[in-house]
């Protein structure tokens, strides 16, 4: 009985000694938490691996700050933006105003235009009034050349009218293509004032202003009078 006593007391103690296994675990569990660890330690040495691009970062920078430069703005079209971009260059900056403002600023900038205009115009006046009266009246008139004047010779056909005579003008002249001697006349009607020319005679005429609804000529002499 004794004997039966004694091995229940053992097996009663030995689910008691089992609860020190978990303990016998724990440095498992620390050793691969230390295990982790220098596995993680090359995550961290590898961030100075990455320390130069950081630093190739400011140098792309003027790259990216020289490409505005290279960019030439473009050229402004608009009237309004031409004023701006040279006050811009000028170092003038302008306060922001509101369209009243900027309408009363222009109706002040075409005044004090307008009125310098004006001032211009009278002293203008006055000054082509003053040479008016210092130059003298011209006497004779002024003679303008004029260009020159056809002459024309023909034959009397017809001296009826008072102070008009009817001239025929004979003209030969050689077919341009055919080489033919081509033959052709026309009439004018032309100014007599003395009544000179008779028909028959051969005269010279001259070309003059419109002296009535038929006459544009005028008779210069008699070349050689009618047998």
């Amino acid at each position: 009985m004794a004997d039966e006593e004694k091995n229940e007391t053992t097996e009663a103690e030995e689910p008691q000694a089992q609860p020190e296994e978990p303990q016998a675990e724990e440095p498992q569990a620390e050793e691969s938490a230390a295990e982790e660890a220098p596995a993680e330690e090359p995550t961290a040495e590898e961030a100075p691996a990455e320390e130069p691009t950081a630093e190739e970062a400011p140098a792309e920078e003027p790259a990216a700050q020289e490409a505005p430069a290279e960019e030439a703005e473009p050229e402004p079209t608009h009237p309004r933006e031409i004023r701006k971009r040279a006050r811009r260059q000028h170092g003038e900056a302008r306060p922001q105003r509101s369209a009243e403002e900027r309408a009363a600023e222009r109706d002040q900038t075409r005044g004090a235009k307008s009125a310098r205009r004006s001032a211009w115009r009278t002293k203008a006046r006055e000054k082509a009034r003053q040479r008016r009266a210092d130059t003298p009246p011209a006497t004779e008139p002024v003679a303008r050349p004029h260009g020159r004047q056809k002459v024309r010779q023909g034959v009397v056909v017809s001296d009826k009218p008072d102070k008009t005579i009817i001239v025929r003008i004979d003209v030969t002249r050689r077919h341009p293509r055919y080489e033919k001697i081509v033959r052709s006349s026309t009439t004018l009607h032309a100014h007599d004032e003395r009544n000179e020319a008779n028909a028959g005679d051969t005269v010279r005429l001259i070309e003059s202003r419109p002296l009535s609804r038929t006459k544009r000529w005028r008779l210069v002499e008699v070349l050689e009078r009618a047998r």
